[in-house]
């Protein structure tokens, strides 16, 4: 009982340290993401990028290499909300490490940092026990800002994300969209159906982050023509 009268107050003094009194890093993810869908402003679920910073992944100018997971939303969103021209994230040591700094008075951006580890009673016990220890998951917060936030780095930090590979061909979608008859245009960053001039448009398919979505995106353009097509059927059986 002593013990986990202790452990409970260490949840609590732990929970304290929060920026907001009751609430963990995960709520603060979370509250985050739902944010953004209640405003209807979630860039990762448009398949292709209109940001000014180029298509590919977010990564630490730093190190070379590519976040992940939930920091991929989380670095996207702030790409495509802020407008800025780069991938690239540093920490604040990193940029000064790097011969450059942060400007004064911009706000970095959270990400995270799971991981798991063994506490040292837990370790105790499983050499008692003679079982495996149990790993404890844990989040930890990092402030990064993107490069177009600092001055003095060198020029290479400012380079473009690795472009998209060339378009892929699907002969049967090809076959599939040339069979409608539509008027495909491609150009653009919005996908959409005009009925007025009966023409699609869509992004040009290097542009989605995924490549096949430029066939779904197509496919599902091409359902209004449809949609349309099979609303008008009537009045014009009984003209």
């Amino acid at each position: 009982m002593r013990a986990n009268n202790k452990r409970s107050a260490c949840r609590q003094a732990g929970a304290g340290k929060d920026r907001r009194p009751g609430a963990s890093l995960y709520q603060e993810i979370t509250d985050r993401i739902i944010a953004e869908l209640e405003r209807g402003t979630v860039p990762w679920v448009k398949p292709w990028g209109s940001a000014k910073a180029g298509l590919g992944l977010p990564s630490n100018a730093a190190t070379g290499r590519r976040y992940s997971g939930i920091n991929i939303l989380i670095l996207w969103g702030a790409v495509f909300e802020r407008s800025y021209a780069s991938q690239n994230w540093l920490t604040f040591r990193q940029a000064l490490a790097l011969g450059g700094n942060v400007r004064k008075g911009e706000h970095g951006t959270t990400i995270v940092h799971a991981d798991r580890f063994v506490p040292k009673g837990e370790k105790e016990r499983a050499k008692t026990d003679g079982d495996e220890p149990h790993a404890v998951p844990f989040l930890k917060r990092f402030t990064v800002f993107n490069v177009a936030q600092c001055d003095g780095l060198p020029d290479h930090l400012h380079a473009a994300a690795e472009p998209l590979p060339e378009r892929e061909i699907i002969p049967q979608a090809e076959a599939l969209i040339r069979g409608s008859g539509a008027d495909f245009r491609i150009g653009g960053d919005r996908a959409f159906y005009m009925p007025g001039s009966d023409f699609i448009q869509v992004p040009p398919q290097p542009s989605f982050f995924q490549q096949i979505d430029y066939y779904r995106t197509c496919f599902h353009e091409l359902g209004f023509i449809a949609s349309v097509l099979l609303a008008s059927a009537p009045a014009a059986g009984r003209a």
